[in-house]
């Protein structure tokens, strides 16, 4: 008698990718076993598809249902979820949506729908109360460098080399421009959401650079290096004066011990 681990991963083969092999005489009761598994096997095709199209609604409206839904069953069959929590099953749809045939007619559609896919995990966020500049102030010149930042848990940072956040907009505001023509260019983009809101945010390169360093846990300094590197013209005070302001700020971390402010 196979082993129970087995008996699933043998199941689990069956409905992801529909081979059945080795699992028929296990499956009893009733008439028809093979059939009574084909439901399952489409209930979970289907479940997962449209779950993704629940995802990329906005993905859908820029290059049509039909190509979505049929690179989310490629998708489905090829990259089943890996964990029990289907909110973050689809994270790396956007870059699978750009190999698709017929991708290469829209060169922004892999950053369109990652920002669609930020959109939607930042505006189920909950903010925490912000640290205010006064805090800031307490803290000695000399130590502040090395001080790392938590930030906002709503918070994205998404370069991008189209305008994709106007074309974001045009859907979400439900414009639709007799003639459309975008411009290939650099832009950097802030997501901001919390309790089901959101907003969109273009930054300058640099301040971009402070801003997604800091998310990503660098200190204070070296985000400030990293920023001076793709803007001579960076002010590093103004940045995080600006960060504090905005209310993005939720604690300070100093010194080799993690002491928290």
């Amino acid at each position: 008698m196979p082993l129970l681990a087995d008996t699933q991963r043998r199941l689990r083969r069956a409905v992801v990718t529909g081979d059945a092999a080795g699992i028929e005489r296990l499956l009893v009761g009733g008439r028809r076993a093979g059939k009574r598994l084909a439901i399952h096997q489409r209930q979970y095709e289907t479940s997962l598809v449209t779950a993704l199209l629940g995802k990329f609604p906005a993905t859908a409206w820029l290059v049509g249902t039909p190509f979505v839904v049929e690179a989310a069953t490629r998708f489905v069959r090829e990259r089943p979820p890996n964990a029990p929590c289907i909110a973050e099953y689809g994270g790396d749809f956007p870059s699978y949506l750009s190999t698709c045939p017929g991708a290469e007619r829209v060169p922004y559609l892999q950053g369109f729908a990652q920002l669609e896919w930020h959109l939607g995990h930042v505006a189920v966020a909950v903010d925490c109360t912000a640290v205010t500049l006064r805090e800031f102030s307490r803290i000695d010149v000399d130590v502040l460098p090395e001080a790392r930042l938590t930030l906002q848990a709503g918070l994205r940072y998404l370069p991008a080399s189209w305008p994709i956040d106007n074309l974001m907009k045009l859907y979400l505001t439900n414009t639709a421009p007799d003639q459309l023509s975008l411009a290939r260019c650099d832009v950097w983009i802030e997501i901001r959401g919390a309790r089901g809101e959101f907003q969109i945010n273009r930054l300058e390169a640099g301040e971009f650079t402070f801003r997604k360093a800091v998310l990503e846990g660098r200190s204070i300094g070296d985000a400030a290096e990293r920023a001076m590197e793709s803007n001579a013209a960076f002010e590093p005070g103004r940045a995080l004066a600006a960060l504090a302001t905005d209310g993005l700020v939720t604690a300070i971390t100093l010194g080799a011990h993690g002491d928290k402010s």
